[in-house]
């Protein structure tokens, strides 16, 4: 039976190290930590994430600010709040929650924010800096996996890392998280042929495709790492990609759905805002 990787514990240990940091900060630099997200529409999904976020800033002394916005909301009307939070200096990160009405480019508004409050690091300036090993936000979900198998000690180096995703938010940082980890990287999509001959061979395997329990035992190879970022809700309960029960039995290290990858991206949201701060201020 496989070891649970505890997202939740991991990232609640992650948010008492950052209360002291932000405390010493805001002693430091005699003003708090501010995050700003901006909502527009009312998608329920998106107001319970945007609830959980400004919970948790405010759980570690930051200030959050919330722009709510209706879902008939238009480019200008979105983009003059994205503005003064630009030029606001106080704020030192933003978050556009996605996603956004149909009616709106979400590219088009993402790059309103400045790289410095880039706090999602869905910019293409810090996607690229990530592709570079350059300083950069790192999207949060990948983020939040890399620091889970450090933390429980997975070796990284020489491995078969596969990923099942190709997204901009998971799949593609995260094959550049791994092979700055030195592992072999394939990224596997909904185009791949003969998708077992790849996962069967992965010492780690990530799920990252929205479908409820996709990644069943027989793609598995024993003692695999399997890290599932799905969150799928099928008849009002939550899902991950990957069938837990069965898998587990293989897996040497699963993390669950949910309590696993879901509490980590919130984390590392507040570490990337933190981080922000420290470097807006060292200029």
């Amino acid at each position: 039976m496989a070891i649970i990787i505890d997202g939740k514990n991991l990232s609640s240990l992650i948010k008492e190290n950052l209360k002291e940091k932000v405390s010493e900060f805001e002693e430091k630099y005699n003003r708090q930590i501010t995050l700003a997200v901006v909502l527009v529409g009312e998608n329920p999904a998106s107001q319970v994430y945007v609830r959980n976020k400004i919970k948790a800033t405010e759980y570690v002394g930051m200030k959050s600010l919330s722009i709510t916005l209706p879902e008939t909301a238009t480019y200008e009307e979105v983009a003059k709040e994205i503005n003064n939070l630009a030029l606001d200096n106080s704020v030192d990160g933003i978050l556009v929650q996605l996603p956004l009405p149909k009616h709106l480019d979400e590219q088009k508004i993402l790059k309103l924010i400045p790289i410095e409050k880039d706090v999602d690091g869905f910019l293409p300036e810090n996607v690229g800096n990530l592709c570079l090993n350059l300083e950069s936000s790192i999207p949060c979900t990948p983020f939040g996996v890399i620091q889970m198998l450090k933390h429980y000690n997975v070796e990284l180096k020489g491995k078969n890392a596969v990923i099942i995703g190709r997204s901009n938010i998971v799949g593609k940082p995260m094959a550049m998280l791994l092979l700055k980890e030195d592992c072999t990287v394939t990224i596997c999509h909904s185009k791949t042929t003969n998708l077992k001959e790849f996962t069967n061979k992965a010492d780690i395997l990530i799920a990252a495709i929205g479908k409820a329990k996709f990644v069943t035992e027989d793609m598995v190879k024993d003692g695999a790492v399997v890290i599932d970022v799905g969150i799928n809700r099928v008849d009002g309960k939550i899902y991950g990609d990957v069938d837990f029960e069965n898998v587990s039995k293989k897996a040497s290290y699963i993390t669950p759905v949910p309590g696993g990858v879901g509490p980590m991206t919130i984390a590392m949201l507040l570490e990337n805002t933190y981080l922000s701060a420290v470097r807006r201020n060292n200029e």
